[in-house]
């Protein structure tokens, strides 16, 4: 038979499937952040043994081999000093005048609708050792940040 009636499988088609890439960094976690990676874990387990499906099984391995890895490589953040925003921290800043609040958390963390940045985000990056009272320029816009106020996030 000629190799041009010779059908292929649909396996030989598929586009790989590439492990899910690690942010790079060490993998600086809250309390509760840690608490999201290992709820995380457990819902992803629960979704292995119930799934039928050989494709979302798969799916839900290769996700759980990447919470796997951010469990184990989590790592709680010393507490910044007293008045100093760092990893763990809630600024309160006029960002152009208007108030914002924001957590400085990990990068499995973040959601940033809701005001909680990585600490790698830019924004976080530069409020990370800054004081009340400090002034940033920010995007371009000089003084474009004021930090007001800085507490503990620590559940």
């Amino acid at each position: 038979m000629s190799v041009a009636f010779r059908r292929e499988s649909d396996e030989e088609h598929k586009e790989p499937k590439f492990e899910i890439p690690l942010p790079s960094g060490p993998n600086l976690v809250t309390r509760r952040g840690l608490t999201l990676i290992q709820a995380k874990v457990a819902e992803l387990e629960e979704r292995i043994a119930i799934c039928e499906n050989d494709g979302e099984i798969e799916d839900a391995r290769r996700e759980l081999r990447y919470w796997l890895t951010r469990q184990s490589t989590a790592q709680f953040a010393p507490p910044p000093d007293p008045g100093i925003a760092g990893f763990g921290t809630r600024v309160t800043l006029l960002f152009n005048r208007r108030e914002r609040i924001v957590d400085i958390v990990g990068d499995d963390e973040a959601e940033p609708a809701n005001g909680r940045l990585s600490f790698s985000a830019p924004l976080s990056q530069t409020l990370i050792g800054g004081e009340a009272g400090d002034v940033f320029d920010f995007g371009g816009t000089p003084g474009a940040i004021e930090i007001v106020a800085i507490d503990s996030i620590e559940e």
